[in-house]
């Protein structure tokens, strides 16, 4: 990888891309530094630290790279635009309208993102609101009452919601003029920012436990580098079907013939199950925070099940993502279309007939591969609870976090390999 960036360096517009997306990145960390006003950032920061950040807001804060807690213009991050995405894609499939606009190639994308846009920022204001609703009452806010607490309010949401924007906007700077896809840059820069914590953590620990942090620290370190070589390997893993393409003859020439493959990826839906099942089951520990609730009543022994730190948590989140997993690839992949495409091109799999048995044989070796994926994350998303249970220390990092880190490493890898490629046989390019 490091050799990857070296050569890129050595070609002057990548090396202006890279200088690009570099700034870019700059500026995103220098707006997670700057606070909102009218904000306690102190009161924000206990009530993430009150349950050990193991809540929705503790969640929002590892991805914003700690700007949630420090209560900056980034603070909401870009979770309002992973959202619009998530249900514009989803609408896609149920809205016939918007079926044919994704459909309809370039024009028809664009239309689709200038929804997506507006819904983010939609999205941006709601959550905007909702924050501002919850950190009233708990004294994070300077001014409540009066003229002076109506413009604070104003302020508050409207700082929030334009930082959702800028850095909406941002990404799309990086997707144009800079290297990977911006958002997923803004992603892994917020992600990796909190590495200097974790090594405070990790000093911290080790001042606690004294001589026996020396065989548990080594082991999580350990862990941690196992896991990101089973993750590279996990994404980069696949299965392929074998193609055959039939021989045609045209005037004098014979085309066709050649064997290809279709490549299936054991992790086809990404994070995306992992942060549907997180979304989902951190709703009941931050209902917590809204209502006072004894451990001894029914509610409050519900709520309390769903702790970061329970089994039934871990359990719950293993399930919801391997049903999270079918849901997604079955929304995404029609195995009926890819048979029918094959049909088109002459293509068909050896030794299945064209039509509905090759449908059915690619349906069949989908759900084979979707559920070692799903296993795959619903591991990745509870080992870090099992490794806390053995170790008795949280890193504040999981699974998704490294999937999130490992998986845009390797996209942006792969894409300055594709354009070194397409600048090395420029020659050939008329």
């Amino acid at each position: 990888m490091f050799k990857v960036f070296r050569d890129a360096w050595k070609v002057a517009d990548l090396r202006q891309r890279l200088l690009y997306t570099l700034m870019i990145i700059v500026i995103f960390r220098l707006g997670s530094a700057i606070p909102i006003p009218y904000l306690d950032t102190t009161m924000l920061q206990n009530m993430i630290s009150a349950s050990g950040g193991n809540n929705m807001l503790g969640y929002i804060d590892v991805l914003t790279g700690g700007a949630f807690s420090r209560a900056t213009i980034f603070a909401l991050s870009i979770s309002p635009y992973i959202t619009s995405s998530i249900v514009i894609q989803l609408l896609s499939v149920a809205i016939p309208s918007l079926e044919r606009l994704s459909k309809e190639g370039e024009e028809g994308r664009k239309v689709i993102m200038k929804i997506t846009r507006w819904t983010t920022v939609a999205l941006g204001l709601l959550q905007a609101f909702a924050y501002y609703g919850m950190l009233r009452p708990q004294g994070a806010v300077v001014h409540k009452t009066g003229f002076a607490g109506v413009f604070a309010m104003i302020v508050i949401v409207l700082v929030f919601t334009a930082g959702t924007a800028l850095i909406m906007w941002l990404g799309e700077r990086i997707n144009e003029k800079g290297i990977g896809n911006g958002i997923s840059i803004i992603l892994f820069a917020g992600i990796v920012s909190r590495g200097p914590a974790i090594i405070s953590r990790l000093y911290l620990y080790s001042q606690q436990q004294g001589t026996s942090s020396y065989f548990k620290i080594p082991l999580i370190i350990a862990l941690f580098l196992a896991i990101i070589v089973f993750v590279v390997w996990m994404t980069n893993a696949e299965r392929r079907i074998p193609i055959q393409y039939a021989k045609r003859v045209v005037g004098r020439k014979m085309y066709g013939g050649q064997s290809s493959h279709i490549p299936i990826k054991v992790n086809m839906s990404g994070v995306m199950p992992i942060i549907f099942a997180s979304s989902l089951l951190m709703i009941p520990s931050t209902i917590q925070m809204f209502v006072d609730q004894k451990a001894t009543t029914w509610f409050g022994k519900l709520l309390k099940s769903f702790n970061y730190n329970s089994w039934p948590y871990a359990i719950l989140t293993f399930l919801l993502i391997i049903g999270f997993s079918y849901f997604y690839v079955e929304i995404q992949y029609n195995p009926m279309e890819m048979a029918n495409n094959l049909r088109k091109s002459n293509g068909t799999v050896p030794g299945i007939r064209p039509g509905k048995p090759t449908a059915d044989f690619i349906s069949k070796v989908m759900n084979k591969i979707t559920f070692v994926g799903a296993l795959f994350l619903g591991v990745m998303a509870i080992l870090p609870f099992i490794a806390g249970k053995f170790t008795g220390m949280q890193l504040g990092i999981g699974g998704t976090t490294v999937l999130i880190i490992v998986g845009v490493a390797l996209d942006t890898v792969k894409q300055i390999e594709s354009m070194m490629m397409m600048r090395h046989y420029k020659g050939f390019l008329i």
